[in-house]
């Protein structure tokens, strides 16, 4: 093939770069990676290195299609840009005026959030990712209503706190207001403009192609390159992470976004969109140099889908994407229309995206090479000998000759979170499961009531805490779960209607005051008495409930024949029996 000049130029800047590639894959110990270079609007370099499937022995090549993760943000960014160019959207306004059904954690956030607020990481609410990781039953629709019990762990817009769910409540109010899925909105407005036709959003689509990546990894006691199971649980959180692109149709959305939203002569974005993504939203710490000493990225702020910073004096937008075993990274230079693609299978070397990105940045505008390899390796091989010692010095605090407080039977059951959901507790071979999503270890006992599983090689160790109610029943499971401890309540039994509908009336004082039990539209019985504020009556066991609000304080309805007696209220200082009255 004859070269351009364009691929000429780029071809001397390259020197020994096919060296220096080969040698990163031996010193990192990786499976494979790919390379692509944009200049102006045409992709002037591809490469592959190692293997795609390092199993098999299959080349890495510039049509291997791979999971580009996180780098889905901007897609999304985007297609929620257009719903602001034709006014069904705004930026800066609050996300209910043009979305009144969603639900944040309290009225402040209600009133004051905004998409950009949403798409820029500032809402101050953590990430709860455990809420869809390994979990094929949550919808689109689910993550959009739990964000209603996220707590935010800071105000709005005091800091920079990355959280997947907004960006998928964002896929979610695009399907809302236009009437088309995230997924068929993208593929008719950036997609098919841009030619990518090969761009496709399940690992199960992707494994019908003929040129695709597979996930490998490095063990963590050894060197040992071992195949890890593909993310497959996408459909709900797709707008945050799920599109997967090879190296030569990502070239054709880094030349629209390089080209102020043009793409061989069509304007497919919005230039006002671009501007808009690209304009500082929040700023994030200098943490390199802070930490390490190391300045050449400097002041980094993020927009929306993608960050900006100044890298050795020049203007460099970027984001990283990185998914059980899959890593990439897309950037590009606003003033030089040099942008780089860089795909990496491998955790373990997951840093090789930056150290790939700096590396040809550097060569292409006539930089000294800053030694970003010989840095992260250092700091990876120091981590891996650091885990290892840490791992053999686990369970230090355990107390010796304790004893659960209950048989095992007792501690089956499913525990309910409102944003993480149900978090399902069983015996398998005789000891405790744990089942969360599609995440299942077994459970042994640490000390009292603690249980925990192995130190996983995938999913690392889980540590659960059993807590008693007050009539010392097992109720609750505590553990430490994304950035926060998370409290599981073990599920109310579900009663028939026809049931509660009979226990519901009107009931004596033992002073001759009346009370009421009243059943609500959300299928819960209330106490109520005159004067006071209603008690919600939580189903415990059979006909006895628990008080939501004291736990200690449990009402038993009393039958005979069929017929409801009386309501009897137990608490710690006795028992107090409230008759039915018959009409």
């Amino acid at each position: 093939m004859q070269l351009t000049t364009q691929q000429t130029d780029i071809a001397l800047l390259l020197q020994d770069f096919d060296i220096e590639m080969e040698k990163l894959l031996k010193d990192w110990n990786a499976p494979g990676f790919g390379v692509g270079i944009v200049e102006q609007d045409k992709l002037v370099f591809a490469q592959g290195y190692g293997y795609r499937d390092y199993e098999e022995k299959l080349p890495f090549t510039s049509k291997t299609l791979f999971p580009i993760a996180s780098n889905t943000k901007l897609f999304t960014a985007i297609a929620a840009g257009m719903l602001v160019e034709e006014g069904k959207l705004t930026w800066d306004k609050p996300i209910r005026d043009a979305v009144p059904t969603i639900r944040f954690y309290n009225n402040e956030l209600n009133n004051t959030v905004t998409l950009r607020d949403m798409l820029a990481h500032r809402t101050g609410i953590t990430r709860h990712d455990s809420m869809w990781y390994k979990q094929d039953s949550l919808t689109r629709k689910d993550v959009f209503d739990r964000i209603q019990y996220m707590k935010p762990e800071v105000s709005l817009r005091e800091a920079y706190i990355y959280n997947n769910n907004m960006y998928t409540a964002v896929g979610y109010i695009i399907e809302l207001l236009s009437g088309k899925t995230w997924e068929e909105f993208v593929c008719k407005r950036i997609f098919q403009p841009l030619s990518m036709h090969s761009t496709i959003y399940s690992i199960a689509e992707m494994l019908k192609q003929s040129d695709y990546g597979v996930p490998f990894t490095e063990k963590r006691e050894s060197n040992e390159i071992y195949k890890i199971p593909y993310y497959e649980e996408t459909d709900a959180i797709a707008p945050c992470g799920a599109i997967i692109s090879n190296i030569e149709e990502m070239s054709h959305w880094l030349a629209a976004l390089m080209n102020d939203g043009t793409y061989i002569g069509k304007q497919v974005i919005p230039e006002n969109i671009l501007k808009a993504t690209i304009e500082p939203g929040m700023v994030l710490p200098n943490v390199l140099g802070e930490t390490r000493g190391w300045w050449e990225l400097l002041n980094p702020v993020y927009g929306m889908g993608r960050k900006t910073a100044s890298y050795r004096g020049h203007l460099l937008t970027y984001h990283g994407g990185a998914i059980d075993g899959f890593h990439s990274q897309m950037s590009f230079l606003p003033q030089n229309k040099l942008g780089v693609i860089v795909f990496t299978i491998g955790d373990h070397c997951s840093l090789l995206t930056d150290i790939i990105t700096y590396n040809v940045y550097e060569r292409l505008l006539g930089l000294t090479q800053t030694p970003w390899s010989d840095r992260w390796l250092n700091v990876r091989l120091k981590a891996k000998q650091a885990d290892k010692e840490a791992r053999s010095k686990a369970a230090t605090d355990r107390v010796s000759n304790t004893t659960p407080s209950h048989s095992l039977a007792d501690y089956v059951g499913e525990y309910a979170h409102p944003v993480y959901g149900i978090l399902k507790i069983e015996i398998k071979n005789s000891e405790l499961q744990f089942n969360l999503g599609r995440i299942q270890l077994p459970l042994t006992h640490f000390h009292y009531d603690r249980f925990d599983t192995p130190d996983d090689e995938l999913y690392g160790k889980e540590s659960v805490n059993f807590l008693t109610n007050p009539q010392g029943d097992v109720n609750k499971v505590v553990m430490s779960i994304d950035e926060a401890e998370a409290t599981f309540t073990r599920q109310a039994e579900i009663l028939d209607s026809q049931l509660l509908t009979q226990l519901a009336g009107t009931y004596k004082t033992p002073t001759e005051g009346k009370l009421q039990v009243v059943l609500k539209d959300d299928n819960f019985l209330y106490l109520v008495f005159p004067g006071e504020t209603e008690s919600k009556l939580i189903p415990y066991k059979n006909l006895t409930f628990q008080n939501e609000k004291f736990s200690d304080n449990m009402f038993e309805f009393v039958m005979d024949n069929g017929q409801v007696k009386a309501l009897k209220s137990r608490e710690p200082s006795g028992e107090y029996v409230y008759l039915r009255i018959l009409y």
